[in-house]
């Protein structure tokens, strides 16, 4: 017996057990709506979410060819329509998750207005963000089982049960939009009791798993721009355990911890780490600052600070600032303790923001952090950042040089240029862009990938074609053209952008609520039903 069924029956017997209070209830209509609202709670989500991350987890260690893929969210339609996508086009929403960009919050989401990526929007509209994606998700899933229940009627009216046993096959494997959201908190928001009450808010919201970085809270820079300062491990791993306190809290034992590390780009630190004996986790921090060996008290100036590393006394470089400098070249390093110190102590995945995406980089990396933790697994961002085609171009270009190809038709500093579209190069590079993540997971470790920031560039350039167009000497063919005729062809279901809205799912209620006196917008003169 289908969950469908069962509810049927559970509601029929509460009709029969109340009498008369439960007259004009119709069981099957009441099972219906509880089978478009699966989920009733954030936690809920949290935890279904958590499995399936848990799952795919597993599945790439078997199977590094079974990476999974995000993209970036800024709203709930824009979360929903990808999920939407995803199942028109492949049928199942299977690896495929959300990330939740801190930097498009705050940049369209803070009540500021727009702002840079260093955590001065609200902190609160991070949970407020989950809440709302995986409220359009829930709402994608009652439009399309809503619209089988309509099925499932005309089928019925008609007579015709091969239809009729075809869609309810299809409402008893119905598959969600819910999926994982890959969630940034930044670096905490302050303090790691300040990491922890929005950690329980983003959980509590539905999400399963939270990306945390290595940099200060108030210095926070985002991770593709200069100036970054990192904390020391111990501040870090104080964040991770607040976070997984969160999770269990919670009741959502198996949550996900991702540990971002900024260190590749980050040439700074606040404060010297604390440490108590060579060769402890803070020794081997300060055994990164750049400095000055000293050998007596003379060689101290007023404000000078010295720390003891690597058995010597040092006096490190100290900018008007008051920030430390690390040492020239030690950011590899850096980052390879990072993550092998965050995935000892609480980490489930690894996140090294890079400045440019090259998988031979990122290789080298994780190699040298799997000697310790061999199952070290990556969430990559496939940055906007990156300048994709001039990066590929360049990689190709010395890689035919280095195998001795004459490559004196090309400028190295020019690859971007259009004249180099049809050439062997550029076509190398697009095949080399084309399979980066499926290359990259199978040689870099990396098990998850996303894209930060991609509604952001899209919309921007729909808007500015549209604009171009309408206001240009196209007019309103401008909009037909280039909007309308395409999501008509192509099947985009916001093309009926009232039942997008919900309309036809509030036509069901009203018949639900009201029977035959329902005043219903989905008539013959709705002009939806030109589409």
């Amino acid at each position: 017996m289908s969950t469908l069924d069962k509810d049927i029956d559970a509601v029929a017997k509460l009709t029969k057990e109340f009498g008369p209070a439960f007259e004009g209830i119709n069981p099957e209509y009441a099972a219906r709506m509880r089978a478009q609202n699966r989920f009733k709670t954030g936690l809920e989500i949290a935890q279904y979410t958590a499995d399936i991350m848990r799952q795919d987890m597993a599945d790439y260690d078997a199977n590094s060819a079974a990476y999974t893929q995000s993209l970036g969210c800024w709203h709930g339609f824009i979360g929903q329509q990808k999920l939407i996508a995803i199942k028109k086009h492949f049928g199942t929403t299977k690896k495929r998750y959300l990330y939740l960009s801190g930097w498009m919050i705050a940049a369209l989401r803070s009540e500021f207005g727009p702002l840079p990526d260093q955590s001065m929007h609200e902190k609160t509209s991070v949970p407020a963000l989950i809440e709302e994606l995986y409220t359009f998700l829930r709402q994608a899933d009652a439009r399309e089982m809503g619209g089988l229940f309509r099925q499932l009627d005309a089928a019925r009216a008609a007579g015709n049960a091969a239809e009729e046993k075809a869609i309810q096959d299809k409402i008893d494997n119905f598959e969600t939009h819910v999926v994982p959201i890959i969630a940034d908190i930044d670096a905490g928001f302050g303090n790691e009791e300040a990491t922890y009450l929005l950690a329980k808010r983003m959980i509590e919201a539905g999400a399963c798993a939270i990306q945390i970085e290595n940099q200060v809270s108030d210095e926070k820079q985002c991770g593709h721009q200069d100036g970054k300062v990192t904390v020391p491990h111990s501040d870090f791993l104080a964040k991770i355990r607040a976070v997984r306190y969160a999770f269990l809290e919670l009741g959502i034992d198996n949550g996900i911890i991702v540990a971002r590390t900024d260190s590749l780009g980050a040439g700074l630190t606040k404060q010297i780490a604390v440490t108590n004996a060579p060769g402890d986790l803070g020794d081997k921090y300060n055994s990164f600052l750049d400095g000055d060996y000293i050998n007596s008290a003379d060689d101290i100036a007023n404000g000078d600070v010295v720390v003891k590393a690597n058995g010597k006394l040092l006096k490190p470089k100290r900018l008007a600032s008051g920030l430390f400098q690390f040492k020239k070249d030690s950011g590899v390093d850096r980052v390879v303790l990072d993550c092998i110190t965050s995935l000892q102590n609480g980490a489930d995945l690894l996140w090294i923001e890079t400045e440019k995406p090259h998988v031979g980089q990122i290789a080298d990396m994780v190699n040298r952090i799997r000697e310790a933790v061999p199952n070290a697994k990556l969430v990559y961002n496939n940055s906007p950042s990156f300048n994709w085609t001039l990066n590929f171009r360049q990689q190709v270009f010395d890689a035919m040089a280095e195998a001795g190809t004459d490559v004196s038709a090309y400028d190295r500093a020019d690859l971007m240029s259009v004249k180099y579209d049809e050439t062997e190069l550029a076509i190398e590079a697009d095949n080399r862009i084309r399979t980066f993540q499926a290359d990259a997971s199978r040689e870099a470790g990396i098990f998850h990938h996303l894209i930060t920031l991609p509604t952001y560039h899209t919309a921007a350039l729909s808007t500015d074609n549209l604009a171009k167009e309408y206001f240009g000497d196209a007019g309103m063919l401008g909009y037909v053209e280039g909007v309308q005729r395409k999501e008509i062809r192509q099947s985009i279901a916001c093309v009926k952008h009232q039942n997008m809205a919900g309309s036809d799912m509030g036509d069901d209620h009203k018949e639900y609520f009201s029977g035959d006196a329902a005043l219903k917008a989905s008539g013959k003169d709705n002009t939806m039903n030109q589409f």
